[in-house]
């Protein structure tokens, strides 16, 4: 984790962490938790919290068992363990608290960037901005549609692992780079920095060759889970293994015979400044 930062919502400030892995923002509970119940006190939030938590454990609820733990700056300025969450277990905990500020809470998550939020409730919004985006930042229209391909094979497999005791973020996650590193040869890390990228997500700057292997490998994996009712974090990594094998297989065979590696440094980040690159030449001579 890191990326530490505030964010504000009306007079309150909300602490935030970025989660370069899972390329996702957490916040923290308690201080949304002061926001719906409009309590400028900490500790009553705070309390407010322990209480909403022990009564959606005995409903079974979901919810808490999706929040982390993270170490935070506190009032006392000391880093201090708090629970936090993601923007979609957060919609969830807002419907459980009955507050005046859910919607406008709500809408704020979404202007800051959780865009998530609105397409749970309309899929093909998410779809429409998304191919908006590419085609404003120059991708063809080939591309485009092997990048929407591969999301949807992406979903089928985490809707697979959602239903099959895989839980939260952090452990998808963990499969996804199983299976990156299998087909690959790096992780998801290792292709990162080797494209040059922090926070972008990697998918966006695949080439078609990379989004088709990544495909694979995640369609092969959902497959064989399937075909053995693979249920858990072991089972499904050992599926996630096998899958990342087909998919590995077939890279080595296409880049024996073209001659040319998959999995590239390119990217589609814009290119530095002209101003920006003189002063590197300059200071390198």
């Amino acid at each position: 984790m890191n990326e530490k930062s505030l964010a504000v919502f009306e007079d309150y400030k909300i602490r935030r962490v970025y989660d370069e892995t899972s390329e996702t923002w957490f916040f923290s509970v308690v201080d949304i938790i002061q926001v719906l119940i409009q309590q400028p006190d900490y500790q009553t939030a705070r309390k407010y919290w322990n209480k909403l938590k022990e009564r959606l454990k005995a409903e079974g609820s979901q919810t808490v068992t999706n929040c982390h733990q993270l170490k935070m700056v506190a009032e006392d300025g000391k880093m201090r363990i708090t629970d936090v969450a993601d923007p979609e277990t957060l919609l969830r905990l807002i419907q459980s608290v009955p507050s005046p500020k859910a919607e406008p809470i709500k809408l704020w998550l979404a202007k800051v960037g959780y865009e998530r939020i609105q397409d749970m409730s309309d899929p093909a919004r998410s779809l429409d901005r998304a191919r908006e985006y590419w085609q404003q930042h120059g991708r063809s229209e080939k591309w485009i549609q092997q990048r929407m391909m591969g999301q949807e094979t992406r979903n089928k497999l985490t809707d697979y692992w959602k239903e099959h005791e895989i839980k939260g973020e952090d452990e998808y996650a963990i499969l996804t780079n199983i299976i990156h590193k299998e087909w690959s040869g790096v992780s998801v890390k290792a292709h990162k920095e080797l494209k040059g990228l922090k926070t972008h997500n990697l998918r966006d700057h695949m080439s078609e060759a990379e989004l088709v292997f990544t495909a694979l490998a995640e369609l092969s994996t959902r497959q064989i889970a399937e075909s053995v009712e693979a249920t858990g974090m072991a089972e499904n990594a050992e599926a996630g293994k096998k899958g990342g094998g087909i998919a590995k297989r077939a890279r080595r065979e296409l880049e024996l015979k073209s001659g040319k590696s998959v999995v590239t440094g390119g990217n589609f980040l814009p290119p530095a400044s002209p101003t920006r690159g003189l002063k590197d030449r300059k200071t390198a001579e």
